[in-house]
């Protein structure tokens, strides 16, 4: 489980299948077989060194994410997994990335803050809430306004500089993970039986 606290920038040494990606922080602790967040995506260490990890990359994690798309050099999220006497200054994060969005603009407001505008899957669409939490590529954000397919959330000047947000072009596909509890909301609602309502002929039946 992860927070979307990012604590380093990597950066990417090799592309493909089993993705190599130069860093410090996150190898503290770290050993084979570790979990690290990349970009919001839960992935497993198979390859550690003093300066950078490996992970290998399911057909489904392709598919699902925009790792598949990470070129030698690209900068990526990273994040270890919350620790039981952490802090959870974010939000419950999974790693398991729901779909991906598009970036649509980043414009700025002054004072070196932001307004992101992504255009989401139209799927993902019930799980979000104004206010509610989202994260993007592992990053975890407020929805400051949903306006049909589009959702934008507020960035501030420590996550514009200490993400990958500040490399981020009109286009990009930025991973999405909804709120989990949204999610189980959803599925503990489909679970309830509406039961018929009383009428007049349902009381003669009962003798009334």
């Amino acid at each position: 489980m992860f927070t979307g606290i990012i604590e380093e920038l990597g950066s990417v040494e090799r592309g493909g299948p089993r993705l190599k990606i130069a860093c410090s922080k996150v190898l503290e602790g770290a050993q084979r077989g570790s979990s690290i967040a990349v970009n919001g995506v839960c992935l497993t260490a198979v390859e550690l060194d003093a300066a950078s990890f490996a992970v290998d990359l399911a057909p489904e994690t392709i598919r699902r994410s925009n790792l598949g798309f990470l070129q030698v050099g690209s900068k990526v999220n990273l994040e270890r997994p919350l620790a039981l006497a952490d802090r959870l200054s974010g939000h419950i994060v999974q790693g398991h990335v729901d779909g991906v969005g598009e970036l649509r603009s980043l414009k700025a407001l002054g004072g070196d803050n932001w307004w992101m505008e992504l255009r989401i899957p139209p799927e993902l669409d019930r799980y979000l809430v104004y206010k509610g939490s989202i994260a993007i590529d592992g990053i975890s954000l407020t929805i400051a306004e949903l306006r049909g397919d589009i959702l934008a959330v507020t960035i501030i000047p420590h996550t514009y500089h200490n993400t990958t947000i500040g490399t981020r072009k009109p286009g990009d596909a930025l991973n999405l993970e909804c709120d989990i509890l949204a999610k189980h909301v959803e599925k503990l609602l489909s679970k309830v039986e509406a039961k018929p309502a009383l009428t007049i002929e349902k009381l003669q039946e009962m003798g009334f």
